[in-house]
C-alpha cells in the first residue's frame, strides 16, 4: 500500500459541484489501494474576499488576526470535502495545519515551516480513514499562534506533509493539465512538459511561473520527493518534478524548458550614492531589517567626476512603499540623492540547464526582445537562466516573442485553462 498526498487548489474546489468532484477523485484513489492524505486551498477567491473584508475595517490590521482570519477559508473547505467524501461511502476526518502539527516560525501572513508532526494525521489513515488538511496555514512554535505561509502556501504545506509521511508522491491539482513552457494564458501554444528537474522548476518557479511555488519546489528537492502536476478536471498525465525522470520519460532534458513572466514586482533606484565601500552594505542592510526580499541587483559604474553610482534593484510590488519608507531613514547616513519607484515593470526569464553548454542563447534571446521592440532596463543571470526587466505593457508580446523564437510553440492544440486563476 502507497501512501498518496494530494493538494487541490481554490479553482479545483470553488463550488459545490467542485467538492463533489474532487471528492470523486480522492475516493478513486483510496480505492486503487493508497493510503490518501489531502491538502485543500480555500474556495475560489475566498482569500481574496476576507482579504478585501479586513482592509474594509482596518487598513492596517493586526498581523495575528489577519492570519486567524485568513484560514478561515481552508477550514470551510477541509469540512465540505469531508462530507462530501463521506457522502460516497468512506471516512475522513478534516484537520487544521495546527492540528496536523506544521510548526512554523512566528511571522505572521508569511510563515516558515521548521517542523512537521504529523502524528496524528498518520494515525488517521492507519485506522483507513482519508485525511484532509487545511492548507496555507500551521502554528508557531514559541507562541502557539496560528500563522499562514503567504500566497500558494498550501502547496508547501502539501509537499511538507508527503516529506514528514514519507509519501511515494505529492499530487498537486491545479486547473492545468500540468507545467508548460510559458503560460498558457499568455501563449496559446505552449507547450505541456512531461518531466522538469527540480533545478529546473525552482528557477521557473521563483521568475514567476504561478503553477508551483518556489518554496514547495525547494522543500521538494531538499527532501527528494517526487511533485506530479495535473489537472483536477481532466484525468490527463501531468508534469513530474523530480531530480530524476519518472517513468518513460526522456533521460535527456531540453536546452530550455520554459519562459515565465512575473508583473508583481517594482524597481527601485537609489540614485547618487557614494562609491565608497560600505554605502551598498548600509542600503541593503535597511532593507533586509524591514523584512523584505530583494530579487535582481544592478549597481552603475560611477562617474569619474562625482564619484556617485546609482544601485537599482526590484522587489515585491506589495513591499515597495515599506522599502522605500526604511531607505528614506537611511538617507543622511549613506548620502544619496534621491529615491526612483517604479511599479509599471515586467520581468522575463528564459530557464534551462541546457543553455550552460549552448552558446548563442543569451543573444538569441536579447534578438527576440529586439526584434519585438522590447527595450531592456535590467539584466540579470544564473547557469541556467537569463532575466529581463522591461515595461509591463509590453510583457505578453515580450513571452510569446521569446517562445517562439526559442522554438517552444506547440504543434498540436492550445492549452486548456479549465479554470482560470492558476491556482
Amino acid at each position: 500500500m502507497g501512501l498518496v498526498v494530494q493538494k487541490y487548489g481554490g479553482s479545483s474546489v470553488a463550488d459545490a459541484e467542485g467538492i463533489k468532484r474532487v471528492a470523486k477523485r480522492i475516493v478513486e484513489a483510496k480505492k486503487n489501494g493508497n493510503q490518501v492524505v489531502v491538502v485543500v486551498s480555500a474556495m475560489g477567491d475566498t482569500t481574496d474576499e476576507l482579504i478585501d473584508l479586513a482592509q474594509e475595517v482596518s487598513p492596517i490590521p493586526s498581523g495575528r488576526e489577519f492570519d486567524m482570519l485568513l484560514t478561515a477559508g481552508e477550514r470551510i473547505s477541509m469540512a465540505l470535502l469531508a462530507m462530501a467524501i463521506k457522502n460516497l461511502g468512506h471516512e475522513a476526518q478534516s484537520f487544521t495545519g495546527s492540528q496536523a502539527g506544521v510548526i512554523t516560525d512566528s511571522v505572521h501572513n508569511k510563515a516558515r515551516i521548521i517542523d512537521v508532526t504529523p502524528g496524528r494525521i498518520q494515525t488517521s489513515v492507519d485506522e483507513g480513514n482519508i485525511a484532509i488538511v487545511a492548507g496555507f496555514q500551521g502554528v508557531s512554535q514559541d507562541k502557539k499562534d496560528i500563522t499562514t505561509l503567504g500566497r500558494g502556501g498550501s502547496d508547501t504545506t502539501a509537499v511538507a506533509l508527503a516529506a514528514a509521511l514519507n509519501a511515494d508522491v505529492c499530487e498537486i491539482y491545479t486547473d492545468v493539465d500540468g507545467v508548460f513552457t510559458a503560460d498558457p494564458r499568455v501563449v496559446k501554444k505552449a507547450r505541456k512538459i512531461d518531466w522538469i528537474s527540480f533545478e529546473d522548476m525552482l528557477e521557473l518557479a521563483s521568475s514567476g511561473s504561478k503553477v508551483l511555488l518556489h518554496r514547495c519546489v525547494e522543500y521538494a528537492r531538499r527532501y527528494n520527493i517526487p511533485i506530479h502536476v495535473r489537472s483536477s478536471f481532466s484525468g490527463l498525465q501531468g508534469t513530474w518534478v523530480s531530480n530524476e525522470p519518472q517513468g518513460d520519460r526522456p533521460m535527456e532534458q531540453a536546452i530550455i524548458s520554459g519562459v515565465a513572466h512575473d508583473t508583481s514586482e517594482a524597481k527601485v533606484t537609489v540614485v547618487g550614492v557614494p562609491d565608497k565601500p560600505g554605502e551598498a552594505a548600509r542600503i541593503f542592510r535597511a532593507i533586509a531589517d524591514s523584512e523584505v526580499n530583494i530579487d535582481m541587483v544592478v549597481q552603475n559604474v560611477s562617474a569619474a567626476s562625482t564619484g556617485l553610482t546609482d544601485i537599482s534593484f526590484t522587489l515585491p510590488k506589495a513591499e515597495g512603499r515599506k522599502a522605500v519608507a526604511a531607505l528614506e531613514k537611511t538617507r543622511a547616513a549613506v548620502g544619496f540623492d534621491s529615491l526612483r519607484y517604479d511599479d509599471q515593470i515586467a520581468k522575463i526569464s528564459l530557464v534551462g540547464a541546457g543553455m550552460k553548454t549552448n552558446p548563442g542563447v543569451t543573444a538569441a534571446f536579447f534578438e527576440a526582445l529586439s526584434n519585438a521592440g522590447v527595450n531592456i532596463e535590467l539584466i540579470s543571470t544564473s547557469e541556467i537562466r537569463i532575466s529581463v526587466v522591461t515595461r509591463a505593457d509590453d510583457v505578453n508580446e515580450a513571452v510569446r516573442a521569446v517562445h517562439s523564437a526559442f522554438g517552444l510553440d506547440s504543434e498540436g492544440d492550445e492549452a486548456i485553462v479549465y479554470g482560470g486563476t492558476g491556482r
